[in-house]
């Protein structure tokens, strides 16, 4: 499985929620043993400030990606 996740850390998307996004995926990944199956980096920008947080999951990229939704993100996005 080569799973790739980028989570905009500019200041907008930070701000929005990204900060609290980062730590759900971390928290995902380990529980379920899957750190070392997706790689997770992170973006200075993804260019789309106005519809953040912003994230991109194997080259898709999801706007406005609120805590609430970011499991459903992970659960549909990384089946394994």
């Amino acid at each position: 499985m080569d799973n790739r996740i980028v989570i905009c850390m500019g200041s907008s998307c930070f701000a929005r929620g990204n900060e609290k996004n980062l730590r759900i995926i971390e928290e995902y990944l380990q529980a379920r043993g899957l750190t070392a199956q997706v790689r997770l980096a992170g973006s200075c920008c993804e260019g789309n400030c106005a519809v953040g947080p912003n994230i991109v999951i194997n080259g898709e990229i999801f706007h406005n990606v609120d805590p609430g939704t970011m499991i459903d993100l992970l659960n549909t996005k990384l089946q394994q």
